[in-house]
């Protein structure tokens, strides 16, 4: 680290040295900045449909991308992030399905759904030969 001590003389001549100094403090800023904006982005970042999950002790299923329904609790559906109407959901989820080995599904369903609506949703996809459907809920604490 070099300091700067002042005019110097050389054959009568005032000379200063450069100072060898890096100036952090723009980088800082910026990357303040850059921390900022990732902080509010990231969660913006998430998909699916926000659902008020009731808790279970229930270990997580390990599987590989399944299918996620959603059911909301005024009634509406959602595969993935995109609602679909109870008489089209076999259509689109059969289209999901093909191609794929496993035909796993998750239904995450809103804790003040009514029950039997819940079980009418269930009982398409079970008539429709899509009996892997599993439950998503929130761990209890």
């Amino acid at each position: 680290m070099s300091m700067n001590l002042g005019p110097s003389s050389h054959r009568g001549h005032k000379l200063y040295r450069p100072m060898a100094e890096i100036n952090v403090t723009p980088m800082v800023d910026v990357m303040l900045v850059l921390l900022i904006i990732f902080m509010v982005a990231a969660p913006m970042l998430t998909q699916g449909v926000q659902v008020a999950l009731p808790k279970a002790d229930a270990k997580p299923i390990q599987q590989d991308k399944p299918v996620e329904v959603a059911l909301k609790a005024d009634g509406r559906i959602f595969v993935g992030s995109t609602e679909v109407a109870k008489e089209n959901l076999v259509d689109k989820l059969a289209a999901i399905q093909e191609g794929r080995d496993e035909a796993s599904i998750l239904l995450r369903a809103d804790k003040d759904m009514p029950y039997g609506r819940v079980m009418e949703v269930m009982a398409i996809l079970q008539a429709a030969g899509m009996v892997d459907v599993g439950m998503v809920t929130e761990p209890t604490e």
